[in-house]
């Protein structure tokens, strides 16, 4: 049985005081949370003052990105093992925004996601098409593509399946206002749990958790915890 995630992608948002005091307001009852895995993925300079606020609450910290290598000059870029030194237990890999303005691709997200799970940090690895690429009727080519290759020489076997987490996050439905409607959401993240079966076996595929992402909101979310594949 999969346990229910939820991830919270802060963006370029919160100073440290701004993300202390949100974490800090929150109800005591969800803070210690079990049955659903909830995730803060936060900026870089939030994450050591959120690893010792959520030290005593059942909430794991994330990063929204990491660099390949363990160190050298590469100015600006920040490592797996930093992240892990500040007590990350998760990272986002590959997310739309980081694909569209940073360069990012299937190539660089399979190196990343090779070098986070090397350092045990688990990584969300994003996926999704674009408008122009669903108006095209490319949705499922784009969205198998880069599982498929994001995928690329990763090993994977049940006793390692929770650390690994799939997001589909639909490019035309983040922050415009559009909505992935359910069916159409659990559609995508069918094919995608086929191909995860493909490139692995059924128990794997069944066992991983697929996220979905894109103007989720308080009055939908529940649509989609009810309907997830």
């Amino acid at each position: 049985m999969r346990k229910p995630i939820m991830a919270g992608n802060w963006k370029m948002y919160k100073t440290p005081d701004e993300a202390v005091q949100f974490v800090e307001n929150l109800p005591s009852w969800l803070l210690k949370e079990t049955k659903v895995e909830m995730v803060v993925c936060a900026p870089f300079i939030c994450l050591d003052r959120l690893s010792n606020v959520l030290k005593e609450t059942t909430v794991k910290l994330g990063a929204q990105n990491m660099y390949w290598e363990n160190e050298g000059a590469f100015t600006g870029e920040i490592s797996a093992k930093m992240l892990k030194s500040v007590g990350c237990e998760y990272v986002v890999i590959g997310h739309s925004e980081r694909r569209q303005f940073f360069g990012d691709n299937d190539v660089s997200v399979n190196i990343k996601v090779k070098k986070a799970l090397e350092v045990n940090l688990k990584p969300i690895m994003c996926v999704g098409e674009t408008l122009a690429e669903r108006e095209q009727g490319k949705t499922d080519e784009i969205v198998l593509g880069q599982v498929t290759n994001g995928l690329k020489g990763i090993s994977i076997n049940s006793g390692s399946v929770e650390n690994f987490i799939i997001a589909y996050e639909p490019v035309w439905a983040i922050g415009t206002g559009k909505i992935c409607e359910t069916p159409e959401a659990n559609r995508v993240i069918g094919l995608i749990r086929k191909t995860v079966e493909k490139l692995y076996d059924a128990n794997i595929a069944n066992s991983m958790r697929i996220l979905y992402g894109g103007s989720v909101k308080p009055e939908i979310q529940k649509n989609y915890f009810q309907h997830q594949i």
